[in-house]
């Protein structure tokens, strides 16, 4: 009862101070490119119910039928000001009107898309107990996810090979350890996050690597010794 509390003041307070923002860019969205203000894609819920996500559309019109629910930073989806948009994650203020009427929390695993969360195994769905959440440790762990997945022919399966797994880590030691303390310690790093990208919070070093794009990481079969030589592992 405190956290719901907490979201719906928040979210409340939120809209009234972020009004200004979201009638720019919501003009600013209209002006760019044709279709709707909001994307209003379908993600899995609380105990598995579906519900639709409010978020400013940053990708051309239907673009989840032109291409996979994952997106680089190189992806021909996003519109002009959608590279704005991402950039400083002004496509999820709206989440506040979800949060407001329950749907979501403010702190809680990022809603996914059917596709990933029926192939939770039976020690990850526990994450579905909670309401999914506007940020968390794997959102600030993944603060980037287009520029991880950049330059990529296949966005989705770079990120169910090198992003799902630790996000999933992540999401199932909130689902561990969470408390309404917690919550204002992820809000907070996920602000400063947003604006100064060298920050990087201890609590995700201990649970899994940090990212780097994908096209950087090292070959899974190699280990990296030296400059210019790999050695396969047995």
């Amino acid at each position: 009862m405190l956290k719901r509390a907490f979201d719906f003041t928040l979210a409340l307070f939120g809209l009234i101070v972020f009004s200004p923002i979201l009638l720019f860019t919501s003009l600013w969205i209209k002006i760019d490119s044709p279709g709707p203000v909001f994307y209003r894609g379908v993600r899995t819920g609380r105990n598995g119910k579906p519900f639709k996500i409010f978020k400013f559309r940053s990708m051309v019109v239907n673009a989840d039928k032109i291409g996979g629910p994952s997106t680089a930073d190189t992806d021909r989806r996003i519109t002009k000001s959608g590279k704005f948009i991402r950039k400083f994650k002004l496509d999820e203020i709206p989440q506040f009107m979800n949060v407001l009427v329950g749907d979501m929390s403010f702190v809680g695993p990022r809603p996914e898309v059917q596709k990933y969360t029926d192939m939770y195994t039976p020690e990850e769905k526990p994450i579905l107990d909670l309401r999914p959440g506007i940020t968390d440790w794997a959102s600030i762990w993944n603060s980037d996810e287009g520029a991880i997945l950049a330059g990529l022919e296949d966005p989705d399966k770079g990120y169910e090979e090198h992003i799902r797994p630790g996000k999933l880590k992540l999401q199932l030691h909130y689902r561990r350890t969470h408390n309404l303390l917690t919550d204002i310690k992820i809000l907070l790093y996920t602000a400063r996050r947003i604006f100064d990208k060298n920050f990087y919070p201890a609590e995700i070093d201990a649970v899994v690597p940090r990212l780097v794009p994908v096209l950087q990481q090292a070959p899974a079969h190699a280990v990296i010794e030296a400059p210019g030589v790999t050695t396969p592992q047995g």
